[in-house]
């Protein structure tokens, strides 16, 4: 046969490239960056609420005279928020593997 494969084994080989192709377009590979972008995304998302909180914490603790710390407990609150939203930020990003 000349070095030529019978047509079922070559409509086989083609099948079986077509759903590897499929699958992989279904599944991308993601670069370093995406990983890098990822990294950066979840720790703004715990960042921005926390130094908010703090701030806020500050302005009420400089108005209003109290026993209580609120910049310690806006800290923590914010501190919970940046942790749920950055759960949900991979949660979203990962949730298809």
């Amino acid at each position: 046969m000349n070095g030529e494969r019978p047509d079922a084994e070559e409509a086989e080989e083609i099948v079986r490239k077509a759903r590897r192709k499929q699958a992989a377009q279904k599944h991308p590979q993601r670069s370093a960056l995406y990983g890098l972008g990822m990294f950066g995304l979840v720790g703004w998302s715990v960042t921005v609420p926390v130094v908010l909180g703090v701030a806020l914490g500050v302005w009420i603790d400089g108005r209003v005279q109290s026993h209580r710390s609120w910049t310690l407990i806006l800290l923590l609150a914010g501190a919970a928020l940046g942790c749920l939203n950055a759960w949900y930020w991979v949660q979203r990003e990962g949730g298809d593997e």
